[in-house]
């Protein structure tokens, strides 16, 4: 991180940035979707690709000078075509939502049905929420979890055989159980329609064995690259090479124009990050430590929605305490514990204010931590929700997180502050 470039222009801004890397480096990051990269990926991101149109696909661009950039996207579609076994890879979509939006953009017409997961019960926005593209342009209907939080794939198949949807979407961005990709394609198949798979959340460890694959059963794989992943902030769309030339052509022109080439060039470099036996174990220990954090919360009589995890993330239910997620977020961050609000499954509280609090561990197992200090997390966010309102309880939870911090320094090689 070229600091000093930017002082030497612009010091409110490298004041601004130089505040955020103190507030990371000093804060418990357990936002699930959130994660921190390498060096390495972080300096592709402000490479020279940043100023070359590259409109097109490799070998076909509308731009001249674009054989070089050509190269290092290849080199992105290749390591990812190996990470995860599949036949093609587009690697332009700047985001998992405009991946989604390519995917759907290819297979439907408006007023076409869809058949995805309640973004209250665990799914996305993108998979037919009314206040996005998907629940605008589509005829949606909805599956959920059941009492216990788990999917219940039986009413799936209920509900698909009902609406006989074109498309089934599985994956979700707050679902703390596995996914049975199997499952869902044998419901598609009875159903007649196309089965994509939106693994954003679950990508690095769908790639490293530590969840199941899609691969095999959907039609069409999309993800996000910045979450266990571990690269840069950008989407991904898989598919066999039926449907290659059809998503290529939905991604450009069909909703972006020009890709962004310096961050394809930080996946690329996540790509190979991933496909190194290093991130097998990462991976390994993103799932333990994520075990033992819930198991720790419920031992100190927290509520867990579906009981635990078996993935990277866990949804707090407050319900029992009369607290909202919106309110225990922020008093998280005042002991320096940074989470997101999320709604629980039958939700009384609106989107805005949930019942919910979703942690995940990913970026505190980038930065090394361990499952014994899942177990001091634990009990920090434990106590935290017990005593929302004693300041001096707070004050000394917050002398825990900063402990814990110093513990595992951040970027100590890149720039002190």
């Amino acid at each position: 991180m070229e600091i000093e470039k930017i002082k030497e222009f612009d010091n409110e801004i490298a004041e601004l940035i130089l505040k955020e890397l103190d507030r990371q480096r000093n804060t418990i990051e357990l936002i699930a979707s959130e994660n921190f990269t390498s060096p390495a990926v972080m300096a592709a991101c402000g490479t020279v690709a940043t100023n070359k149109y590259a409109e097109g696909k490799p070998g076909k661009r509308f731009y001249n000078g674009c054989e070089i950039i050509d190269e290092i996207e290849i080199m992105a579609q290749e390591r990812i075509k190996k990470l995860f076994g599949v036949e093609h890879a587009n690697v332009q979509p700047h985001s998992g939502a405009q991946a989604n939006m390519a995917v759907l953009l290819y297979i439907l017409k408006p007023g076409d049905k869809i058949l995805g997961m309640d973004l209250s019960n665990g799914g996305h926005l993108t998979h037919g929420s009314p206040a996005n593209f998907s629940g605008i342009y589509f005829d949606v209907a909805f599956y959920g979890v059941d009492n216990e939080g788990y999917i219940d794939y039986k009413e799936v198949e209920k509900i698909a055989l009902e609406h006989k949807p074109k498309l089934i979407i599985c994956g979700a961005s707050a679902y703390a159980r596995t996914i049975d990709f199997k499952k869902f394609k044998e419901i598609a198949d009875k159903a007649g329609a196309y089965l994509m798979a939106d693994i954003a959340h679950i990508a690095g460890l769908v790639a490293t064995g530590c969840h199941p694959s899609p691969i095999g059963y959907a039609d069409f794989i999309t993800t996000t690259t910045h979450k266990t992943l571990r690269g840069p902030r950008g989407g991904v769309v898989m598919c066999s090479q039926e449907h290659a030339a059809g998503i290529d052509k939905a991604v450009f022109p069909g909703i972006q124009g020009g890709p962004l080439e310096h961050i394809i060039a930080a996946k690329a470099v996540a790509f190979k990050e991933a496909l190194k036996p290093e991130f097998k174990e990462y991976s390994e220990n993103i799932v333990k430590n994520a075990k033992i954090l819930a198991q720790t919360l419920i031992a100190n009589g927290i509520d867990l929605v579906s009981g635990g995890t078996d993935n990277h993330l866990m949804i707090i239910d407050l319900r029992k305490f009369d607290k909202t997620g919106k309110d225990i977020s922020n008093i998280l961050e005042k002991v320096n514990i940074t989470a997101n609000k999320n709604t629980v499954p039958n939700d009384p509280k609106s989107p805005f204010i949930t019942s919910g609090v979703r942690l995940g561990t990913p970026a505190i197992t980038t930065r090394g931590f361990k499952e014994e200090d899942m177990k001091i997390i634990g009990e920090i966010i434990a106590e935290t929700i017990k005593n929302s309102e004693n300041e001096q309880k707070l004050a000394k939870l917050k002398e825990k997180s900063l402990e814990l911090c110093g513990k595992y320094p951040l970027y100590p090689d890149i720039v002190q502050t």
